[in-house]
């Protein structure tokens, strides 16, 4: 006999944007499940995986009314107050300073693991979340009355609105017919810690040199987040190289700014993938999180547009609990979509053009870059427009 559990909501994926949809939906009185593979002591203590999250002050606000902030350490935040993109060799940058944002500083950086703790931590006491965890999602279907998941032990869960959180390959978003767009940009990211001997005054820098990008990102006393960008060929020989040679290879690309640079962690290789849903919601379904979009990491808008679209999809469905009607009915539904497009579209497309612009290396491309990079510190509604965007993501529908 097939064991059925009945719940209102049946979320797939318990990552930071899971978790906050399921955190966020606290005191809506609906009966949550959510599903994941992995087990329940690494979702406790997640392993470091060299990322590490520039948030905006939108992001940094709803992780405080989460009560996700306050299971940051403090020696674990960093601050960014001013960002500067430097164009190849050029001496000249273009500069975000905190000043023209309005506040003391342009966001704050911290590492993914302990957000993913963060969010753990919120979610697993809430009376009305369940965990299911070590459990792999067999069938997923929906229509009209409801929505059933199917899991690999045999078991059914039936509920009023899937959502699917299952990162940017999300096997829930094939399963529903959903298609994606995926842009393989031919690179691999490889992300690491570093120490340096001196300040780097809190500012990040974005370093497009002609066959690889180098970002470097503030984080607490005298360390920084590094994140290469380079061709998918040339990948294997900097995994390859020592930690000593590595470091120096890092230090001489960024100029020697920082003196010193020591590697003080793993390096992490991610091969670069951006994926855009061709839809967020569909028949009692939604997508959140990387499932909807995943971002090109080089405006760190990725964990901001999925906390930004978790707290959208959660005032639909409390908007629809409140007013006694169906939480997984369609005009919510599209309400979300809508909105979550209306942000993600832009940073998407707009990322991407940018990157494509940095990548070129032809001479005109060069030339070009070189001269938006001037545009964009000359044109204060230009540059104000950018700044709004790296420090805030909208969380409402309008």
């Amino acid at each position: 006999m097939t064991n059925t559990r009945q719940f209102d909501i049946v979320i797939i994926g318990a990552g930071p944007a899971g978790l906050s949809l399921a955190r966020s939906l606290a005191g809506s009185g609906q009966q949550i499940a959510i599903v994941e593979m992995l087990n329940e002591a690494i979702l406790a203590n997640p392993p470091e995986d060299g990322r590490d999250i520039a948030l905006t002050h939108t992001s940094e606000k709803l992780m405080h009314d989460l009560g996700m902030w306050q299971h940051i350490p403090e020696d674990q935040i960093g601050t960014i107050r001013d960002a500067k993109v430097i164009n190849g060799k050029s001496n000249f940058a273009l500069h975000f300073d905190s000043l023209g944002s309005g506040a003391d500083y342009l966001g704050k950086i911290i590492p993914n693991h302990l957000i993913r703790q963060a969010a753990y931590k919120e979610a697993k006491e809430l009376p009305n979340v369940t965990l299911i965890c070590e459990s792999e999602v067999t069938t997923v279907h929906t229509d009209t009355t409801k929505g059933t998941v199917g899991l690999a032990d045999g078991s059914v869960l039936e509920c009023a609105l899937v959502v699917a959180a299952d990162s940017r390959f999300s096997s829930t978003r094939r399963k529903m017919g959903i298609p994606a767009k995926s842009l393989d940009f031919g690179r691999v990211v490889i992300v690491c810690e570093m120490q340096h001997e001196l300040s780097h005054n809190d500012t990040a820098f974005e370093c497009f040199h002609y066959d690889q990008t180098l970002a470097i990102l503030p984080m607490y006393g005298t360390k920084s987040s590094v994140v290469v960008t380079l061709p998918s060929d040339m990948a294997d020989a900097a995994m390859a190289m020592s930690d000593d040679e590595f470091s120096a290879d890092i230090e001489q690309r960024f100029g020697g700014q920082l003196g010193k640079m020591t590697l003080v962690s793993k390096r992490f290789p991610y091969p670069l993938v951006g994926v855009l849903a061709k839809h967020f919601a569909a028949t009692r379904f939604a997508l959140v999180g990387d499932a909807a979009v995943g971002m090109h990491p080089v405006t760190a808008h990725g964990f901001n547009l999925g906390l930004s679209g978790a707290k959208l999809l959660a005032d639909q469905i409390e908007e629809a609990a409140r007013n006694m009607k169906d939480i997984g009915a369609d005009a919510g539904l599209q309400r979300y979509e809508t909105a979550h497009r209306r942000v993600v579209l832009p940073l998407y497309h707009g990322t991407n053009a940018l990157v494509k612009l940095y990548t070129d290396n032809s001479v005109p491309g060069r030339v070009l870059r070189g001269a938006a990079l001037r545009a964009g510190n000359f044109l204060s509604p230009l540059k104000k427009r950018i700044m709004h965007q790296l420090t805030h993501i909208e969380s409402h529908a309008k």
